[in-house]
């Protein structure tokens, strides 16, 4: 491989290759934006001619498209909160303590990206039907907690790993206490990466379908399940004006992640000094 990048050959044949991939890739994301400004009543490719028509549909009135946005955006929310609540949880007690069996405690954690998301979401039907709470975004953010969590705590582990632990050491040996090295360097240090992890829980439940469709009801219809009904049982075109939204939505997030990735990238090393470590706190005292 050195020997085919070391030649002008070589490197363009990589390019080329590189690009061809790129574009497979990338083929069946232009083709729902292009579709998504035609003008006919049927989705086709390409179109016949352009209009904005199916994005003005969506935000009109009795318009079925901003309730199931509305509601989507509020369980994602619910459900990255309580991802963040597990993961800094979990990734704490993988990364600073003595957990027995950590390696075991890990595969199991990350057990829900493994399972197939359809057998989990018939698992969460059983569970929570008796209780009678199908139906209630509770019950729905629960469900996508159970497959967001597992990538918070990739996430945070890498995060947490990557910071020096020396430098909570440091602290450590100026007096300052748990508390107080996790507010201070901990917590400031691992930002960035709880970013990071806040926006792919996010994306995760918004974007789900399998445990929305089996804990949905008729009142509670999420983005994705509106989609899936509205592709099965009606011929809605504005369906790909929706697709395009989530589609730039997805990669306004990634670039967000990228952007707070840079930002806290020499943040480590920054944060603290040895003037800083002294500031913390005094030999054998608490700092507040």
């Amino acid at each position: 491989m050195m020997e085919l990048r070391s030649t002008l050959a070589g490197r363009i044949a990589l390019t080329a290759f590189a690009t061809v991939v790129l574009l497979f890739l990338a083929l069946p994301i232009v083709v729902i934006v292009v579709t998504s400004f035609s003008k006919s009543a049927f989705a086709s490719f390409p179109p016949d001619s352009w209009s904005l028509g199916w994005y003005e549909t969506l935000f009109a009135d009795g318009s079925k498209w901003p309730g199931a946005l509305s509601l989507s955006a509020l369980i994602a929310s619910l459900s990255t909160v309580f991802s963040l609540i597990i993961g800094v949880t979990a990734a704490t007690a993988l990364t600073r303590s003595e957990l027995p069996l950590r390696s075991a405690v890990y595969a199991l954690v990350l057990g829900p990206l493994i399972i197939p998301h359809i057998v989990t979401a018939l698992g969460l039907f059983l569970l929570f039907e008796p209780a009678s709470m199908l139906g209630s975004p509770l019950a729905i953010a629960l469900g996508h907690t159970v497959m967001a969590s597992p990538i918070a705590v990739m996430i945070l582990v890498a995060t947490l790993r990557g910071i020096d632990e020396r430098l909570e050491d440091a602290a450590a040996s100026m007096g300052a206490g748990r508390l107080t090295i996790a507010r201070r360097i901990t917590f400031p240090l691992a930002a960035p990466g709880m970013v990071a992890a806040a926006i792919f829980s996010f994306i995760t439940s918004f974007d789900d379908f399998y445990v929305s469709q089996f804990l949905s009801s008729v009142g509670t219809l999420t983005l994705p399940v509106q989609i899936y009904n509205s592709l099965m049982f009606d011929i809605d075109p504005s369906v790909t004006a929706i697709s395009a939204l989530l589609i730039a939505f997805a990669i306004l997030a990634l670039v967000l992640v990228g952007l707070v990735r840079w930002l806290g990238s020499g943040r480590q090393n920054a944060l603290l000094s040895v003037e800083t470590a002294t500031a913390l706190g005094a030999p054998g005292k608490e700092t507040p």
